[in-house]
């Protein structure tokens, strides 16, 4: 038993993560209070329109789609350690002006947009950034396990976080729960300023080396192909939770705030098993774990739309929550390890550009859907076409080698263009 943890926890073992993974669960706990609370307040300003809060999720991952790329290649040219603190502050501080309208009486819709495309336009740098900084602290042989482990503290406030923020909601309204979320990044911050430069293991800069570059280099490897197309099948139309469990909790079951907050801490409940399912990973998952993956969260987000009572929904967004995170695990550890370090912020700035920048579209046409169909057909086409997308790469899979990775790549910089093109 004790043999079994220290592998679960092994990469705990190095100073700068273990500081970097304290800061994160208090950070991200904030985050995800802050996403509940977001959330509720949208819904109490507009009548509990689906449309708007389709437009703040839009807006909030709209940067993402723009800017992603550009933030993976600051953060393969710059240092990502200070990249990270400068994010995490000035993400503080939108979180702080937002909190204050709200406790003065005076939000309107408008200022929650635009606290939306603030956030994001800073994620935008932040997420591709901080995936790389893994590398960076633990190397190469505990990347898989300090990967799993970034999942398992990011669900352990993902499902910390939405409880706390439903009781709160409750007994004192939204503003204090967004007063809470931005002083919660100071957490990371502190963290990242408590470091050991001197321990990090550096991946060599790019110099000038431009996001054509890193399109370039992937588009020469058809493993990491296969595995960002699913990504975005399924980070399209099925990873819309953000708006279709609040619309679920309230349009379907008629909950309340704390009602909703199961809810939400069902499905992290259910990633953070998935997490700890992926921690004693050590190489480089297949491709028929991705696409295997794929297939059950499919599945079990359509049977999700099909709950006919609460009790059923809360078990089954459990159960799409372990199969959410055990898919995104599985292609972020195939793309992560199968990349060239000095591409691997560009490559991670991809991922995140296709699993989140995706996003605002999903988020308009699931709205849609909503409005005129309701909350469950949103679960159910995200499930269907995540199924089919699935279903896809298996026939292409059947032509290809077992492992799905094809003739090997040419080496950068000896097919590719290097420099700033």
């Amino acid at each position: 038993m004790r043999t079994t943890l220290a592998g679960t926890f092994r990469s705990l073992s190095v100073r700068n993560f273990r500081l970097f993974a304290a800061g994160q669960v208090l950070s991200v706990g904030g985050t995800w209070m802050m996403v509940v609370a977001q959330d509720w307040l949208v819904l109490a300003l507009t009548g509990d329109s689906a449309a708007a809060l389709g437009a703040v999720t839009a807006l909030q991952f709209t940067p993402v789609l723009l800017l992603t790329l550009y933030g993976g290649r600051l953060a393969d040219r710059y240092d990502k350690r200070m990249l990270l603190t400068v994010c995490n502050l000035l993400s503080g501080v939108c979180a702080l002006v937002l909190a204050a309208l709200v406790l003065a009486g005076a939000v309107r819709l408008w200022h929650v947009l635009l606290f939306a495309l603030c956030l994001g336009t800073v994620n935008a740098a932040e997420v591709p950034t901080r995936m790389a900084f893994v590398s960076e602290m633990v190397g190469a042989d505990l990347l898989p396990n300090a990967s799993a482990l970034s999942g398992v503290y990011f669900n352990v406030a993902r499902v910390l976080g939405p409880a706390l923020a439903g009781a709160l909601i409750a007994a004192f309204d939204t503003g204090p729960v967004m007063v809470l979320n931005a002083v919660s990044y100071l957490a990371t911050v502190v963290a990242l300023r408590m470091m050991r430069p001197a321990e990090l293991r550096r991946a060599p800069r790019a110099g000038r080396g431009s996001v054509g570059d890193g399109l370039r280099y992937v588009r020469t490897r058809p493993d990491l192909m296969l595995s960002l197309g699913l990504v975005l099948a399924l980070g399209m139309f099925g990873f819309n939770f953000q708006l279709t469990l609040p619309l679920l909790a309230k349009t379907v079951f008629h909950a309340d705030a704390a009602s909703f907050g199961l809810l939400t801490t069902a499905f992290a409940a259910g990633s953070l098993l998935a997490a700890l399912a992926t921690t004693g990973r050590r190489g480089r998952p297949s491709s028929r774990v991705v696409t295997g993956s794929a297939l059950a969260f499919g599945a079990l987000e359509t049977l999700a739309g099909w709950a006919p009572t609460y009790g059923a929904a809360v078990a089954l967004t459990g159960l799409t929550g372990f199969a959410t995170i055990y898919f995104a695990q599985a292609a972020n550890h195939r793309i992560q390890l199968g990349s060239d370090p000095r591409y691997r912020g560009r490559v991670l700035a991809l991922y995140t550009l296709i699993l989140q920048g995706s996003t605002p579209l999903g988020a308009l046409a699931v709205g849609w859907l909503a409005v005129h169909h309701g909350a469950r057909s949103a679960l159910y086409v995200g499930g269907l076409v995540s199924l089919g997308a699935a279903a896809c790469v298996l026939l292409v899979e059947r032509a290809r080698p077992a492992d799905g990775t094809g003739p090997p790549p040419r080496r950068p910089g000896t097919g590719a263009r290097t420099g700033s093109g």
